[in-house]
Formats: C-alpha cells, sequence, structure tokens
C-alpha cells in the first residue's frame, strides 16, 4: 500500500491527475476498550476485533481538469475515500498517486485550531496548502472579503456557527492557487447567498481545475460533474457519465422501500416555527392568460390550514453581489401579485410578476432586461430576457432616465428549500450586447414546504382523477 503526492504544480502536471488502484481501508472494531490493549499483546497472534471494510478494491483514474462526482448512500465510504485522496489517512491496501496542490473542504472544522483566531487560522491552513507567508498575507484580503463574517474573523474559531466555519474554509480553499478541489457535503450548511457564491466559484474553477465533488444531491452533482463514481458498501457500484450513473442511482433509491419516496411526509405541529412565515392566506391563483380555464390545484384548499401548504417567503432587493459597466444601475426588484401589490410571500401557483427597476446615466437605444431563477445551487430553473418580445420594436431609455420592467408569469410549486433571482440590464441584441449591471442574488425566496410538488419544481394540476376502464382477467384467450 502507498500514498503518492507530487507537490507539482502549473503546466508541468501530468495528464492524469488522480490514479486509484485496488484501494481499500479496514478499520479495526472492538466491542471493549481494554481490547485493544489486548491486542497489542498479542502482536497479531489473537484476534480481538471485528475487521470492518469502509472501502474495498477500488480503481479509477481523473484527468486532469475533469469534475467528478461521487454518490452513495451515507456509510458507502464516499468521506473515507475523500480522506485517502488528501492523504489523512492512509490505505490499508493499494495505492494512490496524486497530482498537483490539493486543496479541500471536508467535515466542519477539519484543519482548524478552535482556539485560534480566524485570521490565525487563515495563515495556518495557508500553510498547510503550500502558500507562504508573504502569498497569504498578499491575499488575506480577498479571503476576508470572500469569507465575509465580518470582526468575526478576530474571534477564536471556537465561537463560530457550522455556516461561519463553511464561509472560512471555503475562502482559504478558493485563494490557494489549488490544483485539485476536495470538496464534501459541507456546503450543505451555508445560507442560499454564500452558496451561490460557492456555486459560482466552483463552475469557474471546473473550467481548467480538477474537482472531486461529493453530495446526496444528484442534480448538484449532474450540474457540475461530468463523470461520477457510484460507492455501495465499500465498492464501486458504477463509474461513468453523472448523468447517466445519478439517473441509475436514483431509480434504485426510489425503488427500495427504505428509500426517499415521493410519499407525503409525515405531518408536522401545526404551529410554525419562530421565524417563519404565517400561513399564507387561502385564495386562488389568478389564472394565467395563455391557460383557457382558471388554473387551481385542488389540493390547495385541503392544505392551506395544515403544515403542508405551500409557503415562500421573499427577501429584500440586495445588489451588493454583482458586475458590470456601471452606466445602467437596477435600483430595485421585487415580486408583485395580481393587484400590483408587493409580495412578502408566495404560496406558489399565482400569477405574479417580477418587476426590475433600474436607472440609465446614459442614452441607450436597445435595452435587455433579463433574469434567472436559481436553486441553491446555482442552476438555472427558469428565466427570460425581453430580446425577442422587444426584436422588432427596441426599447430605448435616455440618460438620468428610470424605467421598469416586469416579467408576468405563474409561479410555479418549489420544495423546500432557498431560492435565488438574479436580474441583469444591457444593451444590444441578444448575440451581441454590453452588460452594464448584472446582480447575482438580487432577490431570495425561502420555500418553507412544497408538499404537492416533486421534482426541481412543481406545477399546478387542472385535474387528478381515477377512472375505471374495465375488468381485465388474466390468461383469458
Amino acid at each position: 500500500m502507498s500514498f503518492d503526492h507530487e507537490a507539482q504544480v502549473g503546466d508541468g502536471l501530468p495528464e492524469i491527475a488522480i490514479s486509484a488502484e485496488g484501494l481499500g481501508k479496514q478499520y479495526h472494531i472492538y466491542s471493549q476498550p481494554h481490547q485493544r490493549l489486548l491486542q497489542m499483546l498479542y502482536r497479531g497472534r489473537k484476534t480481538f476485533f471485528q475487521p470492518f471494510d469502509a472501502l474495498q478494491g477500488l480503481s479509477f483514474q481523473v484527468r486532469r481538469g475533469e469534475t467528478v462526482g461521487i454518490i452513495g448512500r451515507n456509510g458507502a465510504g464516499k468521506s473515507t475515500l475523500l480522506q485517502l485522496l488528501c492523504g489523512t489517512l492512509a490505505p490499508s491496501t493499494g495505492n494512490i498517486t496524486v497530482n498537483g496542490r490539493v486543496a479541500a473542504l471536508l467535515e466542519l472544522g477539519a484543519g482548524f485550531n478552535p482556539e485560534y483566531s480566524g485570521r490565525e487560522n487563515v495563515f495556518l491552513n495557508a500553510a498547510i496548502l503550500g502558500l507562504s507567508r508573504e502569498q497569504a498575507e498578499a491575499r488575506f484580503d480577498d479571503i476576508a472579503a470572500f469569507a465575509d463574517i465580518g470582526q468575526f474573523i478576530d474571534q477564536p474559531v471556537k465561537t463560530y456557527s457550522s455556516g461561519m466555519y463553511v464561509r472560512l474554509a471555503f475562502a482559504v480553499i478558493a485563494h490557494v492557487d489549488a490544483d485539485i478541489l476536495i470538496i464534501d457535503e459541507a456546503l450543505a450548511v451555508g445560507d442560499a447567498h454564500f452558496t451561490q457564491k460557492c456555486m459560482r466559484f466552483l463552475r469557474k474553477f471546473c473550467e481548467a481545475g480538477t474537482l472531486l465533488f461529493v453530495s446526496h444531491d444528484s442534480a448538484a452533482v449532474t450540474s457540475l460533474c461530468e463523470r461520477a463514481i457510484w460507492l455501495e458498501h465499500g465498492r464501486m457500484r458504477a463509474i461513468g457519465p453523472a448523468r447517466d450513473i445519478c439517473k441509475e442511482y436514483n431509480a434504485e433509491v426510489y425503488q427500495q422501500p427504505n428509500g426517499v419516496t415521493a410519499a407525503r411526509p409525515r405531518p408536522q405541529p401545526a404551529e410554525p416555527a419562530s421565524g417563519h412565515a404565517p400561513a399564507a392566506p387561502r385564495r386562488r391563483p389568478q389564472a394565467i392568460d395563455a391557460v383557457p380555464q382558471e388554473v387551481f390545484d385542488g389540493r390547495w384548499d385541503r392544505l392551506a390550514d395544515t403544515p403542508l401548504r405551500n409557503a415562500m417567503t421573499v427577501q429584500a432587493f440586495d445588489a451588493e453581489d454583482g458586475f458590470g459597466t456601471g452606466q445602467m444601475r437596477v435600483r430595485d426588484v421585487f415580486l408583485e401579485d395580481a393587484d400590483g401589490t408587493v409580495m412578502a410571500s408566495i404560496t406558489g401557483g399565482e400569477v405574479v410578476s417580477l418587476v426590475v427597476r433600474y436607472v440609465s446615466h446614459l442614452a441607450v437605444d436597445s435595452v435587455i432586461v433579463g433574469f434567472q431563477f436559481k436553486d441553491k445551487r446555482g442552476q438555472i430553473l427558469f428565466g427570460d430576457n425581453t430580446c425577442i418580445s422587444t426584436m422588432d420594436e427596441p426599447v430605448p431609455i435616455g440618460a438620468g432616465e428610470t424605467q421598469e420592467c416586469r416579467f408576468r408569469f405563474q409561479m410555479p410549486l418549489l420544495p423546500a428549500g432557498e431560492y435565488a433571482v438574479t436580474v441583469s440590464v444591457a444593451e444590444g441584441t441578444q448575440v451581441d450586447h454590453i452588460q452594464h449591471h448584472w446582480v447575482h442574488d438580487a432577490l431570495i425566496v425561502q420555500s418553507l414546504c412544497a408538499s404537492v410538488s416533486t421534482g426541481i419544481v412543481g406545477i399546478p394540476m387542472l385535474d387528478i382523477r381515477i377512472d375505471p376502464v374495465g375488468v381485465t382477467t388474466e390468461g383469458a384467450a
């Protein structure tokens, strides 16, 4: 067994970033603490433990610049594999070769001294990851800005929340010029703004770097990764294109009785938790023009006064995270109902208008406004822009003028979680334009419960019923 870590960086790296051959990891499980001492005294002449193979016989290669997802149930060996690749665990059998500088985000707090401040831990982690003191000092301001934990950067990390741990740890690995990034499930604890920032960084890193990404979210793996490795009981069940592997994995999970199912969630106490929005008022969403009849899902009335109701809250506009020339600026973004009232909560299924208000500091002949609705992993669920609707009659704007653009649509039903709305204003055409102001995460929409829908988004059902169609006798001639 061996672990070979080549610390080369730059263009001199081999084509193969990671190579594993016959990789295995065995743990010794003792039923009583004193059995460890007996095992040492007997020196192998007698066995006092039960062997547990966390990994067995894994062989694979990851090419330079490739993105690979690792999926599997809890206990499949995903985290053990990552620790072997990082060198924090030694393999029991097999060989590993890693070519390049590795930066990893594993379990919360890994690599941090809880007694040190965040600032001190930045320099400690930077040194562990191969940066000199001078390099770490030169990048500290960028690291602190990325983490965005304010004055807590000078507080002991033992006082940090799990989200603050992740912010600081990710900020460090994002600024060490790593050739290989290894990310475990740690991003699951981040808030929507920070998770979106991390996903944007990962997508950019994937253009040239090598990424190993562990997640229970197969949609995130499919979105980020080219290939996927499916682990099951410590063995490699399958390896191949991420979409195909995730499809097979999901099919098996849904078919097993103890797996995740589309069954209705167990009812919780009807009283909402502190800080959650109150129950949304019962009302029938207004029909969209393109639908010949009112779009109303009959299940809404039954669920409106239960914990299974669909409820979404909308946070206020935030323009801090963005880019562009600055010649046009987004001033406000909000959601309106059919009566023109600004919405602080949504039930899903109703017709809403996304309003983008912007000002121009120069005369523009053809304004383009667009938006994207993303989930927590940065996947675009839906979006649109004004290019096609204004193709024949471009909309101008004068210097100092303010305009509003409204996108009217029927809000889908959203599974529980946080969602971000990105907006932009530009000038030109669909294929040739100047981006004046692109605002990441202009709005955050939090869905508290979405029991009616399954999938990435849900749609209101016009009708659901079961009708008899006759009787069939098997084996009849």
